[in-house]
């Protein structure tokens, strides 16, 4: 190997300066929140979890209040090499179709997004060029990994004060199954669910397909940076994006499920502080999602059995934040309400 090659800045290094850079959250306006909440009209403590959030949300803007005036679901989608192992219940065709379902508002995730006010942006990467079969080889090369996530990082260009994440695109449960059993270990059919309704025979294959891939690429897999080109695609790459830039922009981020999850799951064995700036937005009935979430340190805010991806999970949850948001910047003071406090005997 010549000095040159020894020296010369591999394609990931700038996401691993990018991960070096990630700033901390803001405890000054963690503190104002606090000050605040003690006014209101309302037993210390007796909002629970949602006075959480609120103090979540201010720390990682960076100011107090914080603001849910322009949150924003993101959905990115992509398409896999992995299919032609039938792995799914569906055509790849679908995922053209629900492309075209986002745009007509015809999907839960719009409905959602209506319903709450939220911005609504879908990611088209490359849907008519699969990635790689990963049974059979990478599903990207370096540089085209690191070329998606910078593609992912402009969901966060427009401006946003909250972000969801999201995903759409046949196949990838089995590439998320793929990446857990790399990241976490154990037997492969522990990682992988039903996803899109499989039957009995599919789920056979799918497993098959995680287990030829995790021996595949044997030996590759040290590094999250190269699980994610190797097993991953290019809706995990872009989505794992996007959670960096809105860290380095200070942008609180609520994560989807299973799918999304794994986005996430990547950065955080790149570094574990990596997902300080981020909620799960719930837990999904796919798989093991609980027990990746418990590995990552994420309490899920919502439990309602959804395993429909297209960021719903996400959007169902920032709609709780603004409700949270609006309990602390609406309510009355004691002071304001003429209400007695507690008193101190």
């Amino acid at each position: 190997m010549t000095d040159a090659a020894k020296t010369d800045p591999g394609p990931f290094d700038d996401i691993r300066n990018l991960l070096k850079a990630m700033p901390g959250p803001d405890r000054d306006a963690q503190e104002a929140v606090a000050a605040r909440d003690a006014t209101l009209t309302k037993p210390a403590g007796s909002l629970g979890r949602m006075e959480d959030l609120v103090s979540w949300l201010a720390a990682w803007q960076g100011k107090a209040p914080p603001s849910l005036d322009r949150p924003l679901v993101c959905v990115f989608a992509g398409s896999h090499g992995v299919t032609r192992k039938g792995v799914s219940a569906f055509p790849d065709a679908v995922n053209r179709q629900m492309l075209d379902n986002f745009a007509a508002g015809g999907a839960a995730i719009n409905q959602i997004c209506a319903a709450y006010g939220l911005g609504f942006k879908v990611f088209d990467l490359a849907l008519d060029m699969p990635t790689g079969d990963i049974t059979e080889g990478p599903a990207l090369d370096e540089r085209a990994t690191v070329a998606t996530m910078a593609f992912g990082m402009e969901a966060v260009a427009a401006g946003t004060d909250c972000l969801g994440i999201g995903e759409m695109g046949i196949g990838n449960t089995t590439v998320a199954a793929a990446l857990y059993a790399a990241l976490f270990g154990g037997e492969p059919a522990v990682w992988v669910g039903r996803g899109t309704g499989i039957d009995q025979d599919g789920l056979a294959r799918k497993v098959a397909a995680v287990e030829a891939a995790l021996a595949h690429h044997a030996g590759h897999l040290g590094d999250p940076l190269q699980m994610l080109a190797r097993l991953g695609g290019r809706e995990i790459a872009a989505m794992a994006g996007a959670i960096l830039a809105a860290r380095l922009q200070r942008i609180p981020v609520v994560i989807d499920g299973y799918v999304a999850t794994a986005a996430a799951a990547l950065l955080h064995a790149a570094d574990p502080s990596a997902l300080d700036h981020c909620l799960a937005g719930h837990v999904s009935a796919e798989g093991v999602h609980a027990e990746v979430l418990e590995r990552l340190g994420l309490v899920p805010l919502l439990a309602l059995g959804m395993r429909l991806g297209e960021g719903s999970g996400a959007g169902m949850a920032i709609g709780l934040l603004k409700g949270a948001l609006a309990c602390h910047t609406g309510m009355a003071t004691f002071a304001q309400a003429g209400v007695s406090g507690k008193s101190a005997g």
